[in-house]
């Protein structure tokens, strides 16, 4: 299968399947599946660090571009990039599009649970179509980049700082000037 999310539904499904014929049954799927998801890892593992010397940066990031095999490294911690550095690249792909509504988003930051925290700015700050936009382009881009991530927190708006409203003063001597003293 080359869609990765179908072979995740299939393998639940089999393991559901194994599942009807007993909890014994069940088990021993379940192990079989860690068994041969730990040696495609050490498989995985071998070779990056085989060829990991000698890829030139523009394969690497071939490589963590393509959604299958970032995943699979992801899932082995073996990916080329920090997880922050993934969380920002994909802000940085959100950010034509937010600010074509004149917006952007701040990245606050990542808590060692795994949780990105952010913060929208511009017209994204506070307006009703921001929950739509953070879970159309923000959420997903992140999802795409980190799927390791918990969650995505984002930071109550901030009470704009509107500055004093400017009352113009008439100077008394432009109002003597047509008037006399």
């Amino acid at each position: 299968m080359s869609d990765p999310r179908a072979a995740g539904e299939r393998i639940e499904q089999l393991l559901d399947a194994l599942g009807a014929s007993g909890p014994l049954a069940r088990q021993r799927a379940e192990e079989l599946v860690r068994a041969v998801v730990d040696l495609y890892g050490a498989g995985l593992e071998r070779l990056v660090e085989i060829v990991s010397p000698d890829l030139p940066p523009s394969t690497v990031d071939k490589l963590a571009a393509d959604q299958l095999v970032s995943g699979l490294l992801t899932v082995h911690d073996l990916h080329p990039y920090p997880l922050a550095e993934r969380v920002r690249q994909a802000l940085e792909s959100t950010r034509p599009y937010l600010r074509s509504h004149g917006g952007d988003v701040e990245l606050l930051g990542i808590d060692e649970d795994g949780t990105v925290r952010l913060r929208l700015l511009g017209h994204c700050d506070g307006c009703a179509g921001s929950t739509a936009t953070l879970s159309t382009a923000v959420r997903e881009a992140i999802e795409a980049a980190a799927p390791e991530v918990t969650g995505i927190d984002v930071a109550e708006p901030t009470a704009p700082a509107h500055p004093a409203p400017t009352v113009a003063l008439i100077p008394v001597e432009a109002i003597t000037v047509r008037t006399g003293p």
